[in-house]
């Protein structure tokens, strides 16, 4: 009785060790495969999951998306309140009048605001006849300003535009509707720096003072008389806006000689790409010839004849918002920002 009793215990011990899970001989530890409504768990390692169900991000996994800013673009309005400023509340702005210091203080106002470092240069002028009207000799200004870390030896271009007049006339064509320009591409270009530094210039005393050149574009002859030679070298382009706002079918675009031949290619090209209808002339009766002068590419923008030409009639209501608003997108355009 005593020997079966051990036989059964034995039998029960088999029996209890065969229900026991022990070590696999391959020596692996068998994985448990997940019912089709179990999920993966960050705690479960042994859960990975398949290409085809990723599991989503949470809410602060999620990228955020960067505002992106508008394009910059010309303001016609904005040129036409700065063409009735100069015109139609300052006045005539003979080079070397209260007139022409208040705008002059107006305009390099503006362009430090917009985030330009500005400094003024001194232009003597003589005597002489302006238009029919005796002048004494006296001191103007050059406007200068640069971009952000702009250096004059390196390359940049340079955009100018005339802030005087002749004695009798408010210039609002000749040439508030330049400086409008000047004005509005310099607003631009502090929106959305172009690839290229820019130098942008309000001249002193561009209209003559009687008859030759050496009377005539004071204040870009002496701004460049005094550019050493890597400085103009340095210079890839110079534009000047001079009357552009008179009403046209098309924008002129002149050079003043061969060597501003590819520049007036370049600005003719960026018309078309903006889809201004232009005509090619050739002119040196502005502060562009300056430049020309001295080996430099150069080119200018307008003139289109007009009945008050330097005289008491160029009033604001001669120009054009929409002839403004085609001069500036098509420089824009040349400085790549079109």
């Amino acid at each position: 009785m005593r020997g079966a009793l051990v036989w059964v215990g034995l039998i029960m011990v088999s029996l209890v060790a065969g229900c026991t899970a022990g070590p696999d001989p391959s020596g692996s530890t068998p994985t448990p495969t997940p019912t089709a409504s179990s999920s993966p768990s960050p705690s479960s390692p042994g859960l990975t999951p398949t290409p085809s169900s990723p599991p989503s991000p949470s809410p602060s996994q999620s990228p955020t998306p960067s505002p992106t800013r508008a394009p910059a673009e010309v303001s016609a309005r904005r040129m036409m309140a700065d063409v009735e400023r100069l015109a139609g509340d300052i006045g005539p702005r003979e080079a070397t009048s209260k007139a022409f210091y208040e705008a002059a203080d107006l305009v390099e106002r503006r362009f430090r605001e917009l985030g330009f470092r500005t400094r003024r240069t001194e232009v003597k002028v003589p005597a002489g006849d302006s238009w029919g009207t005796p002048v004494r000799a006296g001191t103007s200004a050059n406007v200068i300003a640069d971009s952000p870390g702009l250096d004059p030896a390196r390359d940049h271009v340079v955009i100018g535009a005339h802030l005087d007049t002749v004695a009798r006339a408010p210039g609002a064509e000749d040439n508030a509707s330049g400086i409008a320009v000047l004005l509005e591409l310099a607003r631009l270009a502090g929106l959305e720096p172009p690839d290229v530094p820019v130098r942008f210039v309000a001249f002193g005393a561009e209209e003559p003072r009687g008859d030759g050149d050496a009377l005539h574009h004071f204040g870009s002859q002496q701004l460049v008389a005094d550019l050493s030679a890597a400085e103009r070298r340095a210079i890839r382009g110079m534009v000047s806006l001079d009357r552009v706002g008179v009403p046209a079918e098309r924008v002129p675009v002149c050079r003043a000689g061969d060597r501003g031949a590819d520049l007036q290619d370049q600005l003719l090209a960026a018309a078309r790409s903006a889809k201004i209808r232009t005509r090619a002339c050739e002119d040196r009766a502005s502060d562009h010839w300056s430049y020309q002068k001295a080996g430099i590419p150069a080119a200018r923008l307008g003139k289109i004849a007009y009945a008050g030409y330097h005289s008491p009639d160029d009033v604001p209501s001669v120009v054009d918002q929409d002839q403004l608003a085609r001069a500036a997108r098509i420089v824009w355009a040349w400085l790549g920002r079109s």
